[in-house]
């Protein structure tokens, strides 16, 4: 039993290293917020999706947030954990979900708190540095993540 709390202690250690190499920049603005919501929402619409994106800053408070109609009630809420794991974390959802999925003592992730291990859900960086983050849920992993980097990718 030490030895498996060790080990996740270890692995943790690494996790947050890797995280460390990015910092936090200014919280994103309202006006870069919308042209990562409009970027993310046209990517949505391109595919005919109906989804809930939200747009955190680099403190993970909501700066916009919208629900396509159609899409479930809860996508909202959805969203918004989706893109406060990424800004805490320092990483995308989906690499939490690679991780989760090598099995053994990667189960560790599913303790972290706040951390959404499914893909969605990245951090927004502009200049080098992370400003916020996108969440995006409604559809597969795979259509909320590629909505996601639509947005994230808006401000490079």
């Amino acid at each position: 039993m030490r030895g498996l709390w060790a080990g996740m202690l270890l692995a943790g250690c690494v996790f947050a290293a890797q995280a460390q190499a990015q910092t936090y920049g200014a919280p994103i603005t309202l006006e870069q917020a919308k042209k990562v919501m409009a970027a993310a929402e046209a990517e949505m619409k391109k595919n005919n999706w109906a989804m809930s994106i939200a747009i955190l800053d680099a403190g993970g408070h909501l700066v916009l947030l919208q629900r396509s109609d159609g899409s479930q009630f809860i996508g909202p809420e959805v969203a918004i954990d989706k893109a406060f794991s990424a800004v805490a974390y320092k990483r995308p959802g989906k690499a939490f979900q690679d991780r989760l999925a090598t099995g053994g003592a990667e189960i560790r992730i599913l303790r972290l708190k706040g951390a959404s291990p499914v893909e969605g859900g990245d951090p927004i960086v502009a200049d080098g540095k992370i400003v916020g983050a996108i969440g995006v849920s409604g559809g597969s992993g795979e259509q909320d993540g590629q909505v996601s980097r639509a947005g994230a990718g808006a401000l490079k």
